[in-house]
């Protein structure tokens, strides 16, 4: 006799199928009938659960919420040291999507889709980098560096993009060019570049600050 599943269980099979159709497919890719028969389920039993394909959608990205690093703990266990902390926390978001990579799927469909209260969480996510890039930069430039309110802001969005660019050749591309370097060696590197880029010579990263892998 096949398991009957409870109702938070149904509720969690359908969150799981929507999650991965909404990755491959986008918001406006996926139907609710499509979610349906991925949990071959009627879309009334679907509706039992979700009010509608936008509540699911929305119920996906609280999932994702509920995943959110705590950068804090990061930055006291790497130490206080702008480098050091901003190694730890890119070491805990590279973990995060490297697990869960529909993240980064969900995230890339939503800047094509345009979806303002979509951006605006992925936006959010991050904000810990470009505000913590952004302090750290204050702090440590001097203010006599030419165009030096620029170069904080272009900063931070510079490094988001070569995170970024790092977890799609890692996580999503179906021939990795990078293969003899982890994930974690990659990230290593990407940090030391950034930093020498913006003048902090650090050929390594401080014990603490090192990311194995």
């Amino acid at each position: 006799m096949s398991h009957r599943l409870s109702g938070p269980e149904r509720k969690e099979t359908i969150l799981s199928a929507a999650q991965g159709l909404f990755a491959d497919k986008g918001f406006h890719g996926v139907s609710v009938d499509e979610i349906a028969r991925a949990v071959n389920v009627s879309p009334a039993i679907l509706y039992r659960h979700f009010d509608s394909k936008q509540t699911m959608y929305a119920a996906v990205l609280e999932k994702f919420a509920g995943q959110r690093q705590s950068y804090v703990d990061t930055i006291v266990n790497h130490g206080t040291r702008f480098e050091d902390a901003l190694a730890g926390m890119t070491q805990v978001y590279i973990e995060n999507i490297a697990k869960n990579p529909d993240i980064l799927k969900i995230e890339l469909h939503s800047l094509l889709e345009g979806n303002p209260a979509t951006l605006a969480f992925f936006q959010n996510r991050w904000k810990s980098f470009t505000d913590y890039i952004e302090f750290g930069l204050n702090e440590y430039l001097p203010y006599d560096v030419p165009h030096r309110e620029k170069t904080i802001l272009t900063a931070g969005l510079m490094f988001q993009g070569m995170v970024r660019e790092v977890l799609i050749q890692k996580c999503l591309q179906p021939q990795d060019r990078l293969i003899d370097l982890s994930l974690y060696e990659l990230s290593n590197e990407l940090v030391a570049l950034f930093l020498r880029s913006i003048g902090i010579n650090k050929t390594h990263l401080s014990r603490k600050a090192t990311i194995t892998g």
